[in-house]
């Protein structure tokens, strides 16, 4: 990735442009480098896009909840000396920053979902891979994309590597466990933040009908369909991604 890795106390991340904030966190099997697309264009927008790395195989295995991750991002705004935000996050990470809304809302000034967990989760299909086994996990991770061709050989063997470490392994069930305990279902009616939902038309993992109960369900909140495309919007369709986005934020006068 070109972008430079930051690293302050107990925080690494990456930091581009300056004005408006954009908080960006990572799902639980994406990088930073899935959000490259954002990264180069908003800063030529006016905005200063940040990428937290989330310390999901770090924490310590009782902590290691969508919880405990959202008040590590309060943790690093304070360090930042940051308000007034807009996150934007994908899968786990939308479902990190709805709680963060949630927890935190006078740092939110709106939110962006795309493919997030949070009313539904099966992102490895209701199964665990056989370690070891990589075709298994190759068809896996190609099925998170409309164009299985986006699962490159790196990304495949990130995933690979993942399942293969005992460590990280028991940390990724237990996050898919406390993304099913934190369901918000019941939390959302009452979350006023400007919210853009970003969905693909093909998501295999949280389907379409996922945004639409999002879109119910968040009293102040537009729906925007991305047609081919599977779980990772801003990746396998980055320039829609950050149009459609680019809009919406000009439209909200963020």
């Amino acid at each position: 990735m070109a972008f430079k890795l930051k690293k302050e106390k107990k925080f690494n991340y990456i930091e581009e442009g300056t004005g408006t904030p954009i908080i960006v966190l990572h799902g639980l099997m994406g990088g930073l480098s899935n959000f490259t697309g954002v990264t180069k264009y908003f800063p030529k927008k006016g905005y200063q896009v940040i990428i937290p790395e989330l310390p999901i195989y770090s924490m310590p295995l009782l902590k290691t909840n969508v919880k405990s991750f959202a008040k590590y991002v309060k943790a690093f705004l304070d360090h930042k000396e940051l308000k007034n935000v807009i996150l934007v996050g994908n899968s786990l990470g939308g479902h990190i920053g709805l709680l963060f809304s949630k927890m935190y809302p006078e740092y939110v000034k709106a939110l962006v979902i795309t493919g997030s967990s949070g009313l539904y989760e099966s992102a490895m299909g209701g199964s665990y891979p056989k370690r070891g086994d990589y075709e298994y996990i190759k068809k896996k991770a190609e099925d998170v994309f409309y164009d299985p061709k986006v699962a490159t050989k790196e990304v495949v063997q990130e995933v690979y590597d993942t399942i293969n470490d005992r460590h990280k392994l028991i940390r990724t069930l237990a996050i898919a466990k406390s993304a099913i305990r934190h369901n918000m279902a019941k939390d959302l009616p009452k979350m006023k933040q400007p919210t853009c939902i970003i969905w693909g038309r093909n998501d295999a993992v949280t389907p379409p009908e996922v945004a639409v109960e999002f879109n119910k369900l968040l009293p102040d909140s537009d729906l925007f369909w991305i047609d081919k495309c599977g779980h990772a919007a801003m990746m396998e369709h980055p320039d829609e991604f950050n149009n459609v986005l680019d809009a919406w934020l000009t439209a909200r006068k963020f």
